[in-house]
């Protein structure tokens, strides 16, 4: 199982580094097993919010997977956060994460705030700017 972990968060590093995540960002990651989540490109350490720290560990354990990055949005369908993950199964990993340029579709849990009964698993795209992502839809 731990060698599992290792291989999830190996693969969780080498998708920051496509997204262009701000490096000491990643290095939080890799040495805290930091999650940073993103407003509006701006990055902020996820255990600086105590219920989104709590809904990563929640998530995390309900599907056994390893949040990365989380982006933070106010939509018309209500507030979202979007948890991209790496999946418990590597078989999937080569499409965890399809990019061009700086626009990427990412898997990932969107979490609806506003709406629980709405947050599902899917694909999402996010665009990279600055050393952050934001959701774009």
């Amino acid at each position: 199982m731990k060698d599992k972990n290792i291989a999830k968060k190996e693969k969780a590093i080498e998708l920051l580094k496509k997204l262009d995540i701000y490096k000491p960002y990643i290095q939080g990651f890799r040495e805290r097993n930091q999650v940073c989540f993103f407003e509006n490109y701006g990055g902020y350490w996820a255990d600086q919010e105590p219920e989104l720290y709590t809904k990563i560990k929640e998530i995390e354990s309900k599907y056994n997977c390893l949040v990365y990055a989380v982006t933070h949005e106010y939509t018309s369908f209500g507030e979202c956060y979007s948890f991209l993950l790496v999946t418990d199964y590597p078989e999937e990993w080569d499409t965890l994460l399809q990019s061009e340029g700086d626009r990427h579709y990412a898997f990932a849990y969107v979490w609806n705030k506003d709406d629980d009964w709405c947050s599902e698993l899917g694909d999402i795209m996010v665009r990279s700017f600055g050393g952050g992502i934001k959701r774009t839809a």
